[in-house]
């Protein structure tokens, strides 16, 4: 266990999600948006907003799911457990709404 140090992937993971920023910066300002109109919208219009919020994080969820598991597949097994920690662990802190599927996922 490496003390006070970032692991091996700790920089591939970063620049990982700083391109998933860029590339994906249209669907996180739309997450925004539809949790602004969710908790705007009236009463008898909340369910449907939030149905419409609950798509766009599902969304975002995916796309961060497939950039780690496509990257993880490219490793042995060790490593592999070694980047997924570290994807889902900075993913979780940069992205917290929107990658608690990663984290779920490793609790199975």
């Amino acid at each position: 266990m490496r003390f006070g140090r970032q692991g091996r992937f700790h920089d591939l993971v970063e620049r990982q999600l700083d391109l998933f920023a860029t590339d994906d910066a249209e669907l996180l300002v739309e997450a925004v948006e539809a949790e602004s109109a969710w908790n705007a919208a009236p009463a008898e219009e909340a369910e449907e907003a939030y149905g419409d919020y609950q798509l766009v994080v599902d969304a975002i969820a995916d796309r961060l799911l497939d950039i780690r598991e496509s990257y993880a597949h490219s490793l042995d097994d060790e490593a592999s457990a070694e980047y997924v920690a570290e994807f889902t662990k900075q993913a979780t802190r940069r992205f917290r709404r929107y990658a608690t599927l990663l984290a779920d996922l490793d609790a199975d």
